[in-house]
C-alpha cells in the first residue's frame, strides 16, 4: 500500500498546476491532503476527476483557511473528523480514517505564528493530539502523516542555529512535543530509516529558497511501532511542485 501526504497550499489553486499529473505519477492507494483553504463543497468540487477515489474532507469553519481531506481506493470503514476537543475543533485539521487493520490520522498541526504568538496554544495541541492518538492506539495500530509545522532536530532544517527559539516550527517546545510523539512509540518513518539523509519538504516562497534547497522537513509520517515492521519504504519526493510542500510517503505491506 502507497500512502501519500501532501500539504497543497490551496486544493483549487494546485489543480491549476499539474495536480492530477502528479498525482497520477504518485500511484497513491491513499492520498491525504492538508491546508486545502477550501469549503467540503469546494472540496469535492475541484476534484471531481478523482474517481477511482472515495473522496472525505474536514473544512474549517473560517473560509479559505486550513482543512484537510482524503482519497482513498478503498473505502475506510468509518471516518471522524477532527479530536471532540471543542478548543480544537473548528479549524478542520484532523480527519481519520479507520481501516481493518489500522487508524489512519491526516493532521495539519497549528503553526505557533509570527512573533511565536499562538504558541502556547501549539503546546496545548501537541498534548491534546498526542493524548488523542494514544487512545486510537488501545484499539488498533495508527498512521499519522501531514503538516507537523515542525523540524525536528538540526538535520531537519537548513540554517538550524539561526532558527532557533526564534522561528516558529524551531522552538524548543515545539520540538519537546514532536519528541513526545516519538517516545510514546510513534516511530517517525522517514528518519528511521534514513538516518542521516538531508531532505527537506518546505521551502518558502521568499528568498528563491526552492532553488537553493534553503527548507525544512515539516512533514511526517509517524507509525505505532506495533505496525512499523511493514514499512517497507519512507520517502520525500522535491521534485514535486504546486505547492511551496512537496508530497512524502510511506510503502506498508499490509
Amino acid at each position: 500500500m502507497n500512502i501519500v501526504s501532501w500539504n497543497v497550499n490551496g486544493i483549487r489553486a494546485i489543480m491549476k498546476k499539474d495536480f492530477e499529473k502528479s498525482v497520477k505519477s504518485l500511484s497513491p492507494d491513499i492520498l491525504c491532503l492538508q491546508e486545502t483553504k477550501a469549503q467540503d463543497d469546494q472540496v469535492t468540487a475541484a476534484l471531481e476527476n478523482f474517481k477511482d477515489y472515495h473522496l472525505f474532507s474536514n473544512s474549517a469553519t473560517k473560509k479559505g483557511y486550513s482543512g484537510t481531506a482524503i482519497l482513498s481506493k478503498t473505502k475506510p470503514l468509518s471516518v471522524l473528523p477532527d479530536i471532540q476537543i471543542n478548543e480544537h475543533d473548528d479549524e478542520g485539521r484532523v480527519l481519520c480514517a479507520e481501516y481493518k487493520s489500522f487508524y489512519l490520522v491526516n493532521v495539519y498541526v497549528p503553526n505557533s505564528g509570527s512573533e511565536l504568538k499562538r504558541l502556547d496554544y501549539r503546546q496545548q495541541w501537541d498534548a491534546d493530539f498526542l493524548n488523542y492518538l494514544t487512545n486510537l492506539n488501545k484499539t488498533k495500530p495508527v498512521i499519522v502523516c501531514g503538516d507537523f509545522n515542525v523540524a525536528h532536530t538540526s538535520i531537519d532544517l537548513k540554517n538550524d542555529k539561526a532558527n532557533y527559539n526564534k522561528t516558529s516550527g524551531y522552538t524548543q517546545k515545539e520540538i519537546d512535543g514532536m519528541t513526545n510523539f516519538i517516545d510514546s512509540g510513534f516511530i517517525d518513518s522517514f528518519r528511521y530509516l534514513h538516518p542521516e539523509e538531508e531532505k527537506y519538504s518546505y521551502w518558502s516562497y521568499r528568498f528563491k529558497a526552492r532553488e537553493r534547497n534553503t527548507g525544512w522537513r515539516l512533514d511526517y509520517f509517524l507509525v505505532s511501532k506495533d505496525l512499523f515492521d511493514k514499512v517497507s519504504d519512507a520517502y520525500i519526493k522535491p521534485e514535486f511542485f504546486g505547492s511551496d510542500h512537496c508530497p512524502i510517503g510511506v510503502a506498508i505491506d499490509i
